[in-house]
């Protein structure tokens, strides 16, 4: 289970989707046949598995022991998953389904049990790739979930507390869900269907058959709570695009362009002087020798598309970013200063790209820094610095106590406003670099080293 920011909710990763058919409007039914949506579910059920998995909880993540009531070290839990190609006997489910698990049961609708191998799994996206023999299978049709529209109709299959080939009904209720910490790529389809426990890695079909979307997560009101019809699944064309790297090469290693984004708000397009109902991503930071800054990518510019996709906010820059591999070239349409302007970069290693920061500035290496200057209550007024928006946890600043939303404000007792600053300062420095910092706690001097 895992929080959103609103008190009164809790994300609940569904480990454990059949069909009522109450959902869909009458005459929406009359069209398809008469009363009934069998004939589009008949076909695609059997695409639809139970994915069974046994292991061993690791020793750090066993409770303290009770005395005369050991805890068992062994777990068995249950999810769903879905045959999306017959013919390699591929099943697509939920990497959170298969975690630490040593041995992994396919079970048909048929009731024929298949022992699965594990491709690969990707846990930053949640999604996993698992074959088994390819002995008369049948695989549900992919859609294009880009195409999905707000009210849509779609269904949730899957086996929600074991319960196998249950369908529900619903809507699309929104798209493009970003920033609820699920995951660290998110770009949700929230439904309505009902989706609970053992519903993780089943189908989101559309009136059509076809899957759009592996269902993942739910939203409730705490971890004992049941559905209150907010439900999420991954898009299908995000999950098939990470299927393709699993299929390939058994993991995804993702690029990095090494830019800093944020949605373009009205307010900020207008202080820019641009209609306020532009889209795009503001690019807030350019990262020294990454690819971004070698492509001439400037602090101000905003991305307005990917490899031809268009950009609507920060967070789409990157879902699409994450679906490319270390080398492919991404083709960027950006708008500075009222011109047009494309570019093409090419992803580097992220391994790579650290080990030239840490070379070139290790008191700084890892640290995702903007400019600050703004009012701080209680801090006497208004403040200029440098903001941490995030650090590396294997940096020398992390590991001497700095942590993300600290303001630097001197760095060896020069007061510091940009970040440009703060780099020489850094740069200069041989054995040290002290930093004076406001943290939550208030102002200290921190020593990096």
């Amino acid at each position: 289970m895992k929080k959103l920011l609103y008190q009164l909710s809790a994300l609940l990763i569904i480990g454990f989707c059949p069909l009522s058919y109450a959902g869909w409007p009458l005459s929406l039914a009359h069209q398809i046949n008469k009363n009934s949506v069998s004939q589009i579910l008949q076909p695609i059920l059997p695409a639809v598995v139970n994915v069974s998995v046994q292991g061993d909880i690791p020793l750090n993540q066993l409770p303290p022991p009770v005395p005369g009531h050991p805890y068992p070290r062994h777990f068995e839990s249950m999810g769903s998953g879905v045959i999306v190609d017959a013919k390699a006997g591929y099943v697509l489910t939920n990497a959170h389904v298969i975690h630490e698990a040593k041995t992994i049961t396919v079970t048909l609708s048929d009731s024929r049990v298949f022992k699965a191998t594990l491709k690969g799994s990707d846990p930053a996206s949640d999604i996993a790739l698992l074959s088994i023999a390819p002995d008369h299978l049948t695989a549900i049709p992919l859609g294009n979930s880009d195409t999905l529209k707000v009210g849509d109709f779609v269904a949730a299959i899957g086996n929600p507390f074991g319960l196998n080939e249950t369908v529900t009904s619903g809507i699309v209720s929104a798209l493009q869900r970003t920033g609820l910490g699920i995951e660290s790529y998110e770009n949700f389809i929230q439904t309505d269907a009902s989706i609970n426990p053992g519903n993780s890695g089943g189908a989101l079909i559309n009136l059509q058959g076809q899957l759009m979307g592996i269902n993942t997560a739910i939203l409730t009101r705490n971890s004992n709570a049941g559905n209150i019809g907010i439900g999420f699944a991954i898009p299908i064309n995000m999950a098939y695009g990470v299927m393709k790297q699993l299929a390939e090469y058994g993991s995804v290693k993702r690029g990095l362009i090494g830019v800093l984004v944020q949605d373009l708000t009205p307010a900020l397009a207008a202080a820019l002087h641009l209609p306020t109902d532009m889209n795009g991503a503001l690019v807030a930071q350019v990262s020294n020798y990454s690819p971004a800054e070698t492509a001439r990518i400037q602090v101000g510019d905003i991305i307005q598309s990917i490899n031809s996709t268009p950009i609507q906010n920060g967070g789409q820059v990157k879902n699409i970013v994450g679906m490319l591999r270390v080398g492919d070239k991404a083709t960027i349409k950006l708008l500075r200063k009222g011109k047009t302007i494309t570019t093409i970069l090419r992803l580097t290693d992220p391994k790579d790209y650290k080990k030239v920061a840490a070379h070139d500035n290790p008191f700084l290496y890892g640290l995702v820094l903007r400019d600050f200057n703004q009012t701080v209550t209680g801090q006497g007024g208004h403040l200029i610095g440098i903001e941490v928006v995030d650090i590396d946890e294997d940096s020398m600043a992390w590991h001497a106590g700095i942590r993300p939303g600290d303001v630097i404000t001197s760095a060896n007792q020069t007061p510091v406003s940009n970040v440009a600053q703060l780099q020489k300062i850094a740069k200069q420095s041989k054995h040290e670099l002290l930093v004076n910092v406001l943290s939550r706690g208030g102002f200290r001097f921190v020593l990096i080293k």
